[in-house]
């Protein structure tokens, strides 16, 4: 007959003591009958309309930076902007969007290095950042594009305001700043130049196109109604008012050729104020030249300009006078490098109403001996140069 042994530090008491029995090896799993028919799982479902209860601010955490542009948005002065909404209350008329909405989105946008209007419409439809900013409020490319053409002016007025208050709080000193430019591709291809007979040909085209659209739009009044028709107008006005503006500035392209070379004077029937200037690859491409005037100390831009020439020889005077009216002084000491240094330019800028000392590298003259002549370029089976990187010969 088994015993129950008796309890001792080896062998603590349980609450449940069962007589020993002999261990048993777990029996293997006998296998089942095999199985027929199709297997089953949890597919994705992605067109099944469901209602979530989450709300646009719940899904943009706290220390998220458009929570910053968007206080930043509140406090800025838009006065100028509300005054111009005519539809006020007990009167008839569609609310427009919020101007600090558009000034909040291209701001933000600007921060992430988006300058497009229809990326930036984009973007609103598809990121959750710039749908905060939204609220619900549906916006596209062209409300977007007028916003930041018509009111360019009071964007740089605030520009003025902010730099101006961090001046005043001695956060930027203005001691030294330093100027250089950026050559920005443009919008614009080399094959929508042209010459001012093809230019003065498709002004005529444009102005024809807007013509007929008017009188099929008069001769059918629902036309009018239609958005496709609405479209094709609204283009080719802004194409004729193009070509318009290429024809104004080319009198400004001929001045700068040879007397013998006037007629080769050429613009872009996309983009008139483009002008073709040499790329940092060596290529040639229609291009602006962003000239940025910075302080040294704080690392803050104090003054923007975009000029539609290829050289930075003259731009130093306009910056500084720019900076005097923004700020009510003049930089104490002045960098540029030696693409600006202009004896006329460095005798205005230090003159003693402006007062500034300006920095910049002396060119020497070059030493065949030190520095030989570059070879001539590569030729490849043809005959004709090695075409630059982005394709340009």
């Amino acid at each position: 007959m088994d015993t129950i042994p008796e309890p001792s530090a080896a062998n603590p008491p349980m609450l449940f003591d069962l007589l020993d029995e002999p261990e048993s090896e777990p029996k293997p799993a006998q296998p089942g009958p095999p199985l027929i028919g199709t297997p089953r799982f949890q597919a994705a479902v992605r067109n099944q309309v469901c209602f979530r209860s989450a709300s646009l601010d719940e899904m943009i955490p706290q220390e998220h930076p458009v929570r910053v542009i968007w206080d930043y948005a509140l406090k800025a002065d838009l006065t100028p902007l509300y005054q111009r909404i005519k539809a006020v209350e007990r009167h008839s008329g569609r609310p427009p969007i919020d101007p600090r909405i558009l000034f909040a989105l291209w701001l933000y946008a600007t921060t992430r290095g988006v300058g497009s209007a229809r990326l930036l419409d984009e973007l609103c439809r598809e990121k959750i950042d710039y749908q905060w900013i939204c609220g619900d409020v549906s916006v596209n490319y062209h409300t977007l594009a007028d916003f930041r053409r018509d009111h360019g002016g009071l964007l740089d007025d605030l520009l003025t305001q902010s730099v101006a208050v961090l001046v005043a709080e001695d956060l930027v000193d203005l001691e030294r700043v330093a100027q250089d430019g950026m050559r920005v591709r443009a919008s614009a291809g080399a094959a929508s130049f042209r010459r001012q007979p093809t230019l003065a040909e498709a002004l005529a085209e444009a102005r024809a196109q807007v013509e007929t659209l008017r009188r099929e739009r008069e001769d059918d009044p629902k036309a009018a109604n239609d958005r496709q028709q609405q479209a094709r107008r609204r283009a080719a006005e802004e194409r004729a008012a193009r070509v318009q503006a290429a024809l104004e500035r080319l009198p400004e392209r001929e001045a700068k050729k040879k007397p013998g070379e006037k007629d080769k004077a050429r613009c872009s029937t996309t983009d008139p104020d483009a002008t073709v200037m040499k790329m940092a690859n060596g290529g040639f491409n229609p291009a602006y030249n962003v000239q940025f005037a910075t302080d040294t100390h704080s690392q803050v831009i104090v003054g923007v300009d975009v000029v539609t020439v290829g050289s930075d020889q003259g731009q130093m005077e306009p910056m500084v006078r720019q900076i005097m009216d923004r700020y009510g002084k003049a930089p104490e000491e002045y960098e540029v490098d030696g693409g600006f240094a202009k004896h006329e330019d460095i005798e205005a800028v230090s003159a003693p109403e402006v007062g500034c000392t300006v920095y910049a590298p002396v060119q020497q003259p070059k030493d065949p001996q030190v520095d030989p002549p570059r070879p001539p370029p590569r030729r490849q089976r043809g005959g004709g140069p090695v075409a630059a990187p982005d394709g340009h010969r």
